[in-house]
C-alpha cells in the first residue's frame, strides 16, 4: 500500500531574511523535519517559494521589483540557488532533492495532469524528495498560479494527499491581523461549513513573497474541495510538521469535505483567473442549477468584459449575483452577437454551448 503523502508548502518570508537572503537555517530545519517524516513512512512533497527574493539578493537588488518581467527574470537567477541551499540540506539527511518546475497547464490539460501525477509518483517512489515551484521564469502573467499556496492545493489533489501543511511566519489564522491588532486570537479549527473561511484576511504579507492569509484560505478551499485537510501553522515551531500529522494543535486545521470537486473543475472554481461574467435569464438560471444543463446563447442576456475561449468567467442570474463559474466556448465579442439566439438561429459552425455542462461549477 503506498504511503500517507503530505505536501508542504513553505512560503518566502519562512525561508529568507529581511534582506531577501535565503535562510540556511530555516531550510536546514525544515529539512530535519522532511527526514523524519520520511523515516516515519510518510511520502513528502516540498513546494518551496523564495526564488525571486532569493535572485533579488543574488543580483544585488535594492529592493523587489514590481513588474512581471523583471520578476520572471530574477526568478531564473534565483532558483539555482534556492535549490543549492535544499540540496546541501536534505543531503545531510541522506535524501535527495527533485526540482520540479510546473504551469497552470499542467493542472487544467488532462493528459498534462496525468503526466505531472505519474512523473511525481515515480520520484517518490524512488525515494526523491520533489521540490515544486511555479515556473516564473516563462509562465504568462494572465496564465499562472499567482503564489505557492493554491499549487500546493492543486498538487494534493493530484497526488491524492492526507494532509496539506501550509508553513508561513505566523501561527495560523487568527481573528485579526495579530501584528495589528493586540485582541486578536488563534482559530485552532475550521469546519468545512464554518463561516470563518469567508473572513477578510489580508493579502499583504512581509513584502517578499506572492501570498498572504487570503491566498491560505484560499488554498485551504481547494484542498477541502479535494479531501484533504490542510493545517496553516508557523514554520520556526519546533516539531511543526509532526505535529500536523499527529493532529496536534500546532495551528489552524480546516476539515475536508466528503463531496470532492474533480481537478478541472477545481482549477475553474477556485484557480483560474475570472476574466468576465455572462449574464442568464432565470429560465437558464435554473436549468443550469436544477437539470445540470449546459449554458446555450439562448439564455444569455449579457456579456461583460473581454474574454477568450478557454477563459473562465463568472455566471451571473437576474438578481446580479454569480452563481456558478465556467470555461467558455465563445469569446466575448462573438457571444455578444448571438446572446439571446435560438440554437437554429446561430451562424453556420457555431459551437452550440457557450459553457459545456463539464466545464460548470456551480459555486458552494
Amino acid at each position: 500500500m503506498a504511503a500517507s503523502r503530505v505536501i508542504v508548502k513553505i512560503g518566502t518570508s519562512s525561508l529568507t531574511d529581511e534582506r531577501g537572503v535565503i535562510d540556511e537555517g530555516a531550510i536546514g530545519k525544515i529539512s530535519d523535519e522532511v527526514a523524519a517524516l520520511r523515516g516515519a513512512g510518510y511520502d513528502v512533497v516540498v513546494v518551496s517559494s523564495g526564488a525571486v527574493a532569493a535572485g533579488v539578493a543574488a543580483l544585488g537588488l535594492a529592493e523587489r521589483p514590481t513588474d512581471v518581467q523583471t520578476l520572471q527574470a530574477i526568478s531564473a537567477a534565483g532558483q539555482p540557488r534556492l535549490m543549492r541551499s535544499w540540496d546541501t540540506a536534505l543531503g545531510r539527511h541522506g535524501l535527495v532533492p527533485a526540482q520540479a518546475l510546473l504551469v497552470p497547464q499542467d493542472f487544467v490539460d488532462r493528459r498534462q495532469y496525468l503526466h505531472a501525477r505519474r512523473t511525481l509518483t515515480r520520484l517518490l517512489e524512488i525515494g526523491a524528495v520533489p521540490i515544486i515551484n511555479e515556473n516564473d521564469a516563462i509562465a504568462s502573467d494572465e496564465i499562472r498560479y499567482g503564489d505557492n499556496d493554491r499549487l500546493g492545493a492543486l498538487l494534493a489533489h493530484n497526488l491524492a494527499a492526507s494532509l496539506l501543511v501550509l508553513l508561513t511566519d505566523l501561527d495560523g489564522l487568527f481573528t485579526a491581523d495579530p501584528r495589528i491588532d493586540a485582541t486578536a486570537s488563534l482559530v485552532t479549527s475550521v469546519r468545512v461549513d464554518d463561516p470563518l473561511l469567508s473572513i477578510a484576511a489580508g493579502r499583504g504579507g512581509s513584502g517578499r513573497g506572492s501570498g498572504g492569509m487570503a491566498s491560505k484560505l484560499e488554498a485551504a478551499r481547494i484542498a477541502s474541495w479535494s479531501g484533504v485537510p490542510t493545517v496553516i501553522a508557523n514554520a520556526a515551531r519546533p516539531g511543526v510538521l509532526a505535529g500536523a500529522v499527529a493532529g496536534e494543535p500546532v495551528g489552524t486545521r480546516f476539515e475536508a469535505r466528503r463531496r470532492k470537486l474533480g481537478a478541472r473543475k477545481l482549477w475553474i472554481a477556485f484557480a483560474a483567473r475570472v476574466a468576465g461574467a455572462v449574464r442568464v435569464d432565470d429560465g437558464a438560471r435554473r436549468a443550469l442549477v436544477e437539470r445540470k444543463t449546459s449554458l446555450l446563447p439562448a439564455g444569455v442576456t449579457g456579456v461583460e468584459g473581454s474574454f477568450g475561449e478557454g477563459d473562465t468567467v463568472s455566471v451571473v442570474g437576474p438578481d446580479g449575483t454569480a452563481f456558478a463559474k465556467g470555461m467558455v466556448f465563445v469569446e466575448s465579442a462573438q457571444l455578444r452577437k448571438v446572446a439571446g439566439l435560438r440554437t437554429s438561429d446561430l451562424p453556420d459552425g457555431m459551437v452550440h454551448e457557450v459553457i459545456h455542462r463539464d466545464d460548470l461549477v456551480m459555486l458552494p
